[in-house]
């Protein structure tokens, strides 16, 4: 079991990465901590979970209040926490930066962005020395598009937290990496592509450009971020881990 005994707070938990990053981690052993804003779903994935195991708290990631009240119920329950994976996340909208409703925007950057911060605030302190701190960025968070200003922005935005909380983390131990998934297939990208005159070219056209000839799957994402939660990554930090299937080429 690579992460017996390790509390593990992953926010985003009811999404469609989420929950697979959850089966992952709770089959190696971790004390599960999901925080997400639906109160339904976290409850359906909390109970298939062992009891002792796990703790689910609804919260929005954006608000401070919300994430010190995630992190002292976690420090409460299960004692020093030893991951933190700041996993929330929401798309926005396939548009021009000229169409980009400018509140849509703000709400991309609260979640993506402001929720990073806001969440390693909150947890980094409440950390066990030797933790691990993983960030999910994107591969958009590595390149420019001409669509979709705000969510791009907020994925470089988050390789600039990474790089800092490295350095601030540093001498404790504490690894600070990004994971950037490539097209994810999720519900995400189905209602990003459905924005697209052709959804199911687009589709396509996703598959094509990756050198495997597929999606990513939200498996080969909780694959990746249980290495950068266990041990075995314990040289590994400030790093950006890309799991695309080769779409950046």
């Amino acid at each position: 079991m690579r992460l017996a005994g390790k509390t593990v707070v992953l926010t985003g938990a009811a999404g469609i990465l989420g929950q697979a990053i959850t089966r992952r981690f709770a089959a190696e052993g971790a004390n599960m901590v999901l925080v997400d804003r639906d109160a339904g779903r976290l409850a359906g994935l909390a109970a298939a979970l062992p009891a002792e195991a796990v703790l689910s708290v609804t919260a929005d990631v954006a608000s401070a209040g919300d994430m010190t009240r995630v992190a002292e119920a976690a420090e409460a329950r299960f004692g020093a926490i030893h991951v933190f994976l700041a996993n929330a996340g929401i798309e926005g909208m396939a548009a021009t930066m000229a169409d980009y409703p400018d509140d849509l925007f703000d709400a991309v950057i609260a979640v993506n962005l402001r929720g990073v911060y806001i969440g390693i605030k909150a947890v980094l302190p409440r950390m066990a020395d030797g933790g691990s701190v993983i960030l999910t960025s994107s591969i958009m968070g590595m390149m420019g598009t001409p669509f979709n200003v705000a969510y791009t922005a907020s994925k470089h935005a988050v390789v600039g937290i990474r790089r800092s909380c490295a350095i601030i983390a540093g001498p404790r131990g504490i690894r600070v990496n990004t994971i950037h998934p490539g097209f994810v297939d999720s519900e995400m990208l189905d209602r990003l592509i459905a924005q697209h005159a052709d959804p199911a070219a687009s589709r396509r056209g996703m598959e094509h450009k990756a050198l495997l000839g597929r999606l990513t799957l939200p498996e080969d994402v909780a694959a990746a971020a249980l290495f950068l939660a266990s041990d075995e990554s314990r040289a590994v930090t400030n790093h950006g881990l890309v799991v695309d299937c080769g779409t950046l080429n």
